[in-house]
């Protein structure tokens, strides 16, 4: 599934991956985060993911807009609700100033702790 905004001189699709991309640069620059994490719902295992960031996002478009999951595991000792409330603000800025998208929904999920 893409996403297709339209402007006066055409129109631009813009693919899943693509958002998914974005959101996991962001979100892995963020203070605190280790690293994006893949949930493997067969096991019930979350892993630690350093190589692909988009493993660790979800992205669904939904009326013109779209939402975006990011699971994430974060570093033992660091506000918690600090490093969601940044995520989320730099990954909406990210996507509507940058790409021009309407983000209806932004989810981060904490799916683990690590010491350094």
């Amino acid at each position: 599934m893409q996403l297709k905004t339209n402007n006066g001189i055409g129109s631009v699709y813009v693919s899943n991956n693509v958002i998914a991309e974005i959101a996991g640069a962001v979100t892995t620059d963020c203070y605190g985060v280790v690293g994006m994490a893949a949930h493997n719902m067969k096991d019930g295992l979350t892993s630690l993911i350093k190589s692909d960031i988009t493993r660790g996002v979800n992205v669904v478009v939904q009326d013109g807009g779209i939402a975006v999951d990011v699971h994430i595991i974060v570093r033992y000792g660091v506000n918690i609700n600090a490093i969601c409330k940044s995520i989320v603000n730099r990954v909406r800025y990210a996507l509507e100033s940058g790409v021009g998208l309407k983000v209806n929904r932004i989810n981060v999920r904490v799916e683990g702790v690590k010491q350094n």
